[in-house]
């Protein structure tokens, strides 16, 4: 099937949807999008970081939800960095079934050390995919005697964990005006112990492919950036369908241009840093966040002067347009970019 036809297809199968049905994720584990930062000796794509953002992108640009979903779990497949190589090697290696991550960024419960593990309980919200997993990460505070522990700055101390989807219990609560289909739920966990091996640590690597050299605050901020632009071009392409000023719209191309080449600009000096084995600057961490907040605000704004010229169709529920312009704003509330 034609690059065309299968777009037009999966935007038909995905659009209004509050789940994917099984066609979409079917096609998502056929092209191994789940595992597009994962090393080839793992069953992954190893894409370098610009094509795997161009491929970002193009998702988001067929569908907010197929972007956002794939862009969050392969992100969190990209946590395989971070596990010890015999861990990785039981997760990853020869799955029953297509192996996804995915979960919480917050810290909503705690994990008390026992018995060379630790027992771990609590609620997290914002898994997205949570239907999709197959395993959940999610962050807890460290408990030893009935006692939270501190880390070197007094703060209390956080680790991450990975657990199987059997141990955990899905809270459908996602009810957002858009990005439906991503079925971000909450989810629980009750007192279920976690062997020690299944901690992680961010920034903290086992494994030497480039893509695991890169910050991941970096890695989490390009790769969101990448789906603000691809939506924003999808809404473009719908708007210009309709009676719409050239000069608001202008503005908008003006924008996602400029957006997408400085994304383009800033993988390809990420790259060559990391080729030359030389470490990434840290100065970079804070630049790249700066501009990708900067982006997304203009996105944004300009994306608003457009919709009150789209009349009727644009509030209409089944027209795509509206879609479009719900998945665009619920995902503006990602704390990612939303708080500057």
């Amino acid at each position: 099937m034609k690059m065309e036809e299968t777009m037009h297809k999966l935007r038909s199968l995905c659009v209004n949807q509050n789940e994917f049905p099984k066609e979409v994720l079917d096609w998502i584990a056929e092209e191994n999008l789940w595992n597009l930062w994962i090393p080839k000796s793992y069953g992954g794509l190893e894409m370098p970081l610009s094509k795997g953002l161009e491929k970002l992108r193009s998702l988001a640009e067929i569908d907010g939800s197929l972007g956002w979903t794939v862009t969050l779990c392969s992100g969190a497949n990209f946590f395989l960095g971070n596990l010890q190589e015999h861990v990785a090697d039981s997760i990853f290696l020869n799955p029953k079934t297509p192996v996804c991550f995915g979960g919480s960024g917050g810290v909503f419960g705690t994990a008390e050390k026992k018995d060379g593990g630790y027992i771990i309980s609590g609620t997290w919200k914002y898994a997205t995919g949570a239907p999709y997993l197959s395993h959940f990460t999610l962050n807890a505070k460290i408990v030893e005697n009935g006692k939270e522990l501190k880390d070197e700055k007094g703060d209390c101390l956080v680790r991450s964990f990975v657990i199987d989807k059997k141990d955990v219990e899905i809270i459908e609560d996602w009810n957002a005006m858009g990005l439906k289909a991503t079925a971000t739920h909450s989810f629980q966990v009750k007192e279920k112990w976690v062997d020690e091996k299944f901690r992680f640590i961010y920034n903290k690597q086992y494994h030497d492919h480039a893509i695991f050299k890169i910050d991941f605050s970096v890695f989490a901020d390009l790769t969101l950036w990448v789906n603000y632009i691809g939506v924003a071009s999808h809404f473009l392409e719908e708007a210009q369908k309709v009676n719409t000023s050239k000069k608001e719209l202008g503005a908008l191309v003006v924008e996602i241009e400029n957006a997408y080449a400085k994304i383009n600009q800033y993988a390809s000096q990420i790259e060559e840093t990391i080729d030359s084995g030389n470490p990434l600057p840290e100065i970079w961490v804070s630049e790249i966040h700066k501009n990708a907040s900067m982006s997304v605000k203009k996105l944004s704004e300009a994306i608003i002067k457009i919709y009150p010229l789209l009349g009727i169709k644009g509030c209409s529920e089944n027209h795509v347009l509206n879609h479009i312009f719900k998945d665009y704003f619920t995902a503006t509330q990602h704390h990612i970019f939303s708080r500057q």
